[in-house]
Formats: C-alpha cells, sequence, structure tokens
C-alpha cells in the first residue's frame, strides 16, 4: 500500500474529513471542500456557465513516480451538470502547495458548492517520464495518420 502525507492549510478546518475511498474497490478517494472561514456559511454557488477554484485546504506529498488526478463525480457531471473544468487535473509528485479544484457548472440552474460538500475525486496513478528524441522517420502501422473517426463510425 502506498501512503500519500496530507497538511492541512492553517485556516483549514480539521472537522473536515481527509480524502478516503467509499468502498474497498473504489478507485477514486474523495475530495471535500474546505472552506476558508469567511465563506463557510454561504459556501459557494457556481451560476450556470460559471467556474470557481473550490479549495480542498490540503497540501500533500506524493510518492515519487506518481501523480494525483482530480477528476469528476460522476453523479454531479450527470443530475447537475457540473464537472471539472481541466479533467482530469493533475498534481505533480514535487507540488507541495495548496491543492484546489476547478469545477464549472455546465447545467442550466445554479449550483451551490457547501463546506464539506465532495466535490471531485483523486485517482492515484504511475507516471513514466519519456527521453525525448527528433527523428527523420517513426515506424509504419496498419492505422497510419489517420485520426478523428477514422477508425471506424460515431
Amino acid at each position: 500500500m502506498t501512503t500519500i502525507r496530507f497538511q492541512r492549510e492553517d485556516w483549514a478546518d480539521p472537522a473536515i474529513a481527509l480524502p478516503a475511498y467509499a468502498s474497498p474497490g473504489a478507485a477514486g478517494m474523495d475530495l471535500r471542500a474546505n472552506l476558508p472561514p469567511a465563506e463557510r456559511a454561504a459556501g459557494i454557488t457556481l451560476a450556470p456557465g460559471a467556474r470557481a477554484l473550490v479549495p480542498t485546504g490540503l497540501r500533500m506529498a506524493l510518492p515519487e513516480g506518481t501523480e494525483l488526478q482530480i477528476r469528476p463525480r460522476s453523479g454531479m457531471a450527470l443530475h447537475r451538470g457540473v464537472t471539472v473544468l481541466n479533467a482530469p487535473g493533475t498534481v505533480d509528485a514535487d507540488y507541495r502547495g495548496p491543492v484546489g479544484v476547478v469545477l464549472v457548472n455546465l447545467g442550466d440552474a445554479p449550483f451551490a458548492v457547501a463546506h464539506g460538500d465532495r466535490i471531485a475525486q483523486a485517482v492515484l496513478a504511475p507516471v513514466l517520464q519519456a527521453t525525448i528524441a527528433l527523428s527523420d522517420r517513426l515506424e509504419d502501422t496498419a492505422r497510419g495518420a489517420g485520426g478523428f473517426g477514422s477508425t471506424g463510425q460515431g
């Protein structure tokens, strides 16, 4: 089992749960909104078409060779039209700053984010780094240069 070490921001509410897996087979950990004290009572409301950086109140240290992918919650996306704008967002292993989630409301009604709400899921994933090389020739494949629908319909 791999360990991710978390640290709360000085202002963060310690009553808000750390990221956690909701079931034994879950790939993603739930991330929660941990709003600064001045925003806790009112929360954050996203009008249709609006976006906001929602704080988690956390910093973290990931194992070398990994990233934390920030992904939308499927229920929020399906039922409310709210998603992670830069999905998947990436937290790099060498980043130690505050972690926030960029939410966007693609729905047709305002969406309220309350202090402590589950706002996204985080998936720990391995990362490979490549050596970059310029080449005069690339190997041929059966697909070749076909793209954007070239392998079938729709």
